[in-house]
């Protein structure tokens, strides 16, 4: 039987980063739920579809392909047979990967191919409603989050150390607006699972929530 850890939490908690790094700590799959969205939502804009018009965005599901590769180690996200890693990290992507996702059939679209990974996979899956929706049975839950400060402060460094001119405040608004959307949204809400545990980075390098994490995984693998 497979072993799943579900990681949830807000926009800019660190999921990805830390959930990459815990996957290879425990030689688990590591699947980027965020990423699949991101695919998603750059297929829609790339394609001009506004992120208001429900009929044409459950159109263009059906020319959507997605899977997940790996090379030198690293996770690519394929959209419709082209690597789009790089491009689904841009801020107007999550922006709108964080409206479209709260659509019934965008998230039909990719719940079955999630779950089936965690079926075949000890995997490690970061999202917003993992441990609630996509795998309920995981045997750990963690929901990670950060003040919003701390946050916006992560990717305001993340943005200039890759040199783009960008506004910390205007980032700060946006993880808030974001925060609101994903815990209001009336599809899968952002929440804690009643039985996440709840690990506060605010105050933590990545290394101690790594290892933290990986403590309470070693605790579940074990028992």
């Amino acid at each position: 039987m497979s072993f799943n850890i579900a990681i949830d939490g807000p926009a800019g908690a660190g999921k990805s980063t830390i959930a990459k790094l815990l996957a290879a700590k425990l030689s688990f799959f590591y699947v980027d739920t965020g990423a699949m969205y991101r695919a998603m939502a750059y297929f829609f804009l790339t394609h001009g579809i506004p992120p208001d018009d429900e009929n044409a965005l459950r159109a263009a599901c059906g020319g959507i392909h997605i899977s997940l590769s790996y090379a030198d180690g690293a996770q690519r996200v394929m959209l419709n047979g082209t690597d789009v890693t790089d491009q689904i990290r841009r801020e107007e992507v999550g922006s709108m990967a964080s409206v479209t996702s709260g659509y019934s059939f965008v998230r039909e679209k990719l719940l079955l191919l999630q779950r089936e990974l965690a079926k075949e996979h000890d995997v490690i899956m970061d999202g917003r409603d993992i441990g609630t929706c996509v795998l309920p049975g995981a045997q750990l839950k963690v929901y990670l989050t950060a003040s919003v400060h701390t946050r916006a402060l992560r990717r305001y460094q993340e943005l200039t150390e890759k040199g783009q001119i960008c506004d910390r405040a205007e980032i700060e608004r946006d993880i808030e607006a974001r925060d609101y959307r994903d815990m209001h949204r009336e599809i899968a809400p952002l929440t804690a699972a009643d039985d996440a545990v709840t690990v506060d980075s605010s105050e933590m390098g990545i290394d101690e929530v790594v290892q933290k994490i990986y403590e309470l995984a070693q605790r579940k693998i074990s028992s």
